[in-house]
């Protein structure tokens, strides 16, 4: 059988046009609903937002939700509540983006890095146990690409040890364990609508919170540590004077990002459907190449299939992970890394002094992860090219 040759190679493309990796999915109910934002004048916090955290929560089925305008928002501003200081320390994974550990960063607490479980690249609640010390304040685990971590075996160990737990749920909008919803377990979880997550407003994020205690301490963090916010303030309801009670920041979500995820979220079950009906057709196919490892997924859980990371086997191929992702791309399909280790980025050796070998799980998928386009636009043309790109990839740097 003769072997089609590589585009990177002078061979022609599986695809004349460009796949891109990622591709939002916006129609035109939310671009109606942004009109109406800017005709009623509500540009900032507002009425929408109100809306989009009541109907959030009710989806979470969470006592509470706080619109933001990121997920780093809501990660940094859950330590802040959550008392995290100078001298704390913060455990989290080295299998995440990097606003991960740069909220722990900002508050001038030790960033604590456990390893992976190798099979699923979740937090490994075993490592977690160890990492625990006298300094520990606070856990952030990584719910990475739409699987939630075992969070009943991390809440039994923050609950024995007196630590808060902060939830990254970047990935994880419709994940569920035994039913439940990522960011329903810990304190706080933080979630993401950037531009390429299930649901997305460009820029935006939320954090669930499991008292209204810790939402009226948020409400007034994210803007400034101001008692009342403009909508509050210039409503037709009276003039009120706003008091600045804490030094707080920056991070409300506004109305015109509101506008797009109330209609975003009315859509998250058929988005859902369809990322679930790609995964299927990955993994009929992609399971059967041995160089390929698609992660596991274990049985008691619901998956978001925000990416669709694969381990390359790459003592069974000729070519580097960076090699593989530059033949991809020359067929014709956007691909990405989803993560390179953060502990081995500059920034965190230099200051931490984290070197090869401290996390081997973290380092040995850093090395061999890619993500292959998943997304509700893809057609099914599309999903047969990516799969022939990889057959085609693999069968031509197989060892």
């Amino acid at each position: 059988m003769t072997i089609p040759k590589l585009a990177i190679d002078g061979g022609k493309p599986v695809r004349d046009d460009f796949l891109f990796f990622h591709k939002s999915s916006v129609g035109r109910e939310e671009v109606e609903e942004i009109a109406d934002s800017f005709e009623s004048g509500w540009l900032t916090t507002g009425p929408k937002t109100a809306e989009f955290e009541r109907r959030f929560a009710e989806y979470l089925g969470a006592p509470s939700v706080v619109g933001l305008n990121s997920c780093t928002a809501g990660l940094h501003l859950g330590l802040v509540v959550m008392g995290v200081e100078e001298g704390d320390e913060v455990i989290t994974t080295p299998i995440t983006f990097p606003s991960t550990a740069n909220v722990i960063e900002h508050q001038r607490a030790t960033t604590v890095f456990v390893d992976v479980e190798p099979e699923t690249l979740l937090m490994d609640p075993t490592g977690l146990e160890r990492a625990i010390t006298s300094k520990t304040r606070a856990i952030t685990p990584v719910h990475y690409a739409g699987h939630p971590c075992d969070m009943p075996a991390i809440m039994q160990i923050a609950g024995d040890n007196g630590i808060r737990v902060v939830e990254d749920c970047a990935h994880a909008i419709e994940s569920t364990l035994d039913g439940r919803h990522c960011g329903t377990f810990g304190d706080i979880g933080a979630f993401s609508f950037y531009a390429t997550k299930n649901i997305t407003c460009g820029e935006g994020g939320a954090a669930c919170v499991n008292s209204e205690e810790l939402r009226d301490r948020l409400i007034v963090l994210r803007l400034h540590g101001l008692t009342k916010d403009a909508w509050k303030r210039y409503d037709k309801g009276g003039f009120a004077h706003y008091e600045c009670v804490v030094p707080g920041f920056k991070y409300n979500m506004m109305d015109i990002q509101a506008a797009m995820l109330l209609h975003q979220l009315g859509k998250l079950n058929a988005f859902a459907e369809r990322r679930r009906a790609i995964v299927h057709k990955y993994d009929e196919s992609l399971t059967q190449i041995p160089e390929l490892r698609p992660l596991t997924r274990r049985s008691n859980i619901q998956h978001a299939h925000h990416i669709y990371p694969v381990l390359l086997q790459l003592d069974m191929l000729k070519c580097s992970r960076d090699q593989f992702l530059n033949a991809m791309q020359a067929e014709n399909i956007g691909m990405a890394v989803h993560f390179r280790a953060l502990h081995l980025h500059p920034y965190y050796v230099q200051k931490h002094g984290f070197k090869r070998g401290d996390f081997p799980n973290a380092e040995k998928a850093s090395e061999s992860l890619v993500s292959l386009p998943l997304y509700p636009a893809m057609s099914d043309h599309d999903i047969l090219t990516v799969i022939e790109a990889v057959e085609r990839v693999v069968a031509n740097y197989r060892r």
